[in-house]
């Protein structure tokens, strides 16, 4: 109805000549329940800041346990995860930089970022929109004998990091998380799955244990060195934009030949690249400066 009536208004509006076109669009802009948008609330962020948008899945426990992901990790959902962010980051490219471990993703837009007018709202829910999309059209690409029971949800929050200390801090601690939860995880399901303890056993087995007794048991009871497992699960995923060199095959004509020739051709292309590696440190900081860069 609303698209017959806006149909309607622009005839009327073109077989009324210029002045009451003129008049048409007048009424049409400022009708009396304009003052609605009075009620919309300023959400624009401060400027001069990171802007960090941190998406979590909702009810994801119960999630995995009816798409039977294996535990402790499922690299089909970590997979999964890092093409959604990919997609996000490609749609919205004033994201610098993401992070992403079990079923949370953290974006980080430019510091001097002018994309939606910097309103809050619109940044949050077009990375949760792109990403809970995501997420469902290429489900099938990476659990091709599990059907997707029902659609997942993600929700979102935005935090202002007003330094470039303040951004790597936190960058830093959802990598730290990150080490925490896979250690717990890694040592609670070894003693579930090949010790045959229950839940409950092994959380009370776990119960007031360090990181080194963690250690300890995974290496003197499973033979499992920590160290060893996939740095994926360890360290995360961080997503940046590099240059790719791109090589692909291309039919030519060339002078005075009667047939095609195929030759490759290489193309430089910016692409989100995932890495898994530590953050936490100098080092990759210092390897990749352009990141941070004011003028990036």
């Amino acid at each position: 109805m609303r698209g017959c009536w806006r149909a309607a208004a622009a005839a009327a509006i073109g077989a009324g000549g210029g002045r009451a076109a003129g008049r048409g669009r007048s009424l049409m802009a400022k009708s009396k329940f304009e003052y609605v948008r009075d009620f919309e609330a300023d959400d624009t962020c401060l400027p001069n800041c990171w802007i960090v948008v941190r998406l979590d899945g909702r009810n994801f426990h119960r999630f995995a346990e009816q798409h039977e992901f294996k535990k402790p990790n499922d690299d089909r959902a970590l997979h999964l995860m890092t093409r959604c962010a990919q997609t996000v980051m490609q749609e919205l490219e004033d994201i610098a930089i993401a992070y992403g471990q079990s079923d949370e993703y953290s974006f980080v837009f430019k510091r001097k970022s002018k994309w939606f007018k910097r309103r809050a709202s619109k940044f949050m829910t077009h990375v949760v929109s792109q990403f809970a999309s995501s997420y469902v059209f290429y489900w099938k690409d990476y659990f091709k004998d599990q059907q997707l029971l029902y659609p997942p949800g993600f929700d979102g929050r935005i935090v202002l990091y007003p330094s470039t200390q303040n951004l790597k801090d936190y960058l830093s601690w959802r990598q730290a998380d990150c080490h925490i939860n896979n250690l717990y995880n890694t040592v609670f399901w070894m003693l579930v799955q090949r010790s045959g303890l229950t839940p409950v056993q092994a959380q009370d087995r776990l119960q007031g244990t360090l990181a080194g007794d963690k250690n300890e048991i995974l290496f003197s009871e499973f033979n499992i060195n920590y160290n060893n497992e996939p740095l994926m699960y360890r360290k995360g995923t961080v997503l940046i934009w590099q240059k790719v060199n791109e090589v692909t095959t291309k039919k030519i004509k060339l002078p005075k030949e009667t047939e095609e020739q195929e030759i490759e051709v290489t193309r430089t292309r910016t692409k989100v690249v995932p890495l898994h590696c530590d953050i936490i440190g100098d080092q990759f900081w210092e390897e990749y400066p352009e990141i941070l860069a004011e003028d990036s």
